[in-house]
C-alpha cells in the first residue's frame, strides 16, 4: 500500500544556514516529521502560499503545527501586552487551508498553535495570555502550562480527562498524560463545529477539541510530536490510508 502523503504547514522563519547564512527559511522541526515518518506516512511541507485550496492536491491528511501566537485581530480582539510576534500571512493561509480541508474532509490533525488556528477559523475566540487567567481564579501555579518547552519532565506532567468514546481517547489510547506542554495561550469561546474533547481536570483549560462530523478531525494542546511512543500520528496516518 502506498504511504499516505501528509502536508505538513511549514511557517516561514528566520534560520542560520552553515556558517554563514542567515536569513529567512521555510523551516519544520524535525520532530514533527519524524512522527509522521514512524507512523508510515510520507511528510510534504507545505509553506504559505496564495492558493490555498491547490496547496491540498495530491495530499491524504494536514497536519498543522506549534509556533507563533495568532494575531489576535483574526479573532476581533486587541492585543495583550503578553501576546507574542504575530505571522499575519501565516495565519490567513493556514486557515484557508483548515477551511478546505474541512469541506474535503481531509483528515486532520492540529497541534498546540494549530488547534488554535482551528477554532479562530471556526469562529473561536483564545485566552491571549493564560498565566493571568489562571491566576485570578486562584491557581497554585498559573505557569504550569509553560514550564516544559517541548521536554518530557515527569514532574511537571499532568493528565488530560479526555471524553469516553471522544476521537481524542480513541486517538490517544483511552487516556492521555501531557509531559510535553509548552503554551501560554488557550481556546476560549469555542468555534462553530468544533466540541471540546479533553480538558486539564485541575483547571479546567481546553487540551483537545475535534468536529464530530468529519472522520478524523481533532486539535491538541500539548505537543504529541516531542512524545515517539505518542499514538495520535499512527491514528492520523490510519486515517488518511
Amino acid at each position: 500500500m502506498p504511504r499516505p502523503v501528509i502536508g505538513v504547514v511549514a511557517p516561514v522563519e528566520p534560520a542560520r544556514l552553515g556558517t554563514v547564512w542567515r536569513l529567512d527559511a521555510v523551516a519544520v522541526p524535525a520532530a514533527y516529521v519524524a512522527g509522521v515518518q514512524r507512523a508510515g506516512g510520507r511528510a510534504l511541507l507545505l509553506p504559505p502560499d496564495p492558493d490555498a485550496g491547490g496547496a491540498l492536491d495530491g495530499l491524504d491528511a494536514l497536519l498543522l503545527i506549534g509556533g507563533a501566537d495568532v494575531d489576535p485581530a483574526a479573532y476581533g480582539a486587541a492585543r495583550d501586552p503578553a501576546t507574542g510576534p504575530s505571522q499575519p500571512e501565516r495565519d490567513r493561509f493556514e486557515r484557508r487551508l483548515v477551511g478546505e480541508a474541512l469541506a474535503r474532509d481531509l483528515p486532520l490533525l492540529a497541534i498546540c498553535r494549530g488547534a488554535q488556528v482551528v477554532n479562530v477559523a471556526a469562529g473561536g475566540t483564545l485566552i491571549q495570555h493564560l498565566p493571568d487567567l489562571l491566576e485570578a481564579r486562584g491557581a497554585a501555579e498559573p505557569d504550569r502550562h509553560r514550564r516544559v518547552a517541548g521536554a518530557l519532565d515527569e514532574r511537571t506532567a499532568h493528565p488530560v480527562a479526555l471524553e469516553p468514546g471522544s476521537l481524542a481517547a480513541r486517538s490517544c489510547g483511552g487516556t492521555a498524560t501531557v509531559g510535553r506542554s509548552h503554551h501560554h495561550q488557550a481556546i476560549d469561546a469555542l468555534g462553530d463545529g468544533w466540541v471540546v474533547s479533553g480538558r486539564d481536570p485541575e483547571d479546567g483549560t481546553v487540551e483537545a477539541i475535534e468536529r464530530p462530523d468529519r472522520r478524523f478531525c481533532l486539535g491538541v494542546q500539548w505537543h504529541p510530536e516531542a512524545d515517539p511512543a505518542t499514538p495520535l500520528f499512527a491514528a492520523l496516518a490510519a486515517a488518511a490510508r
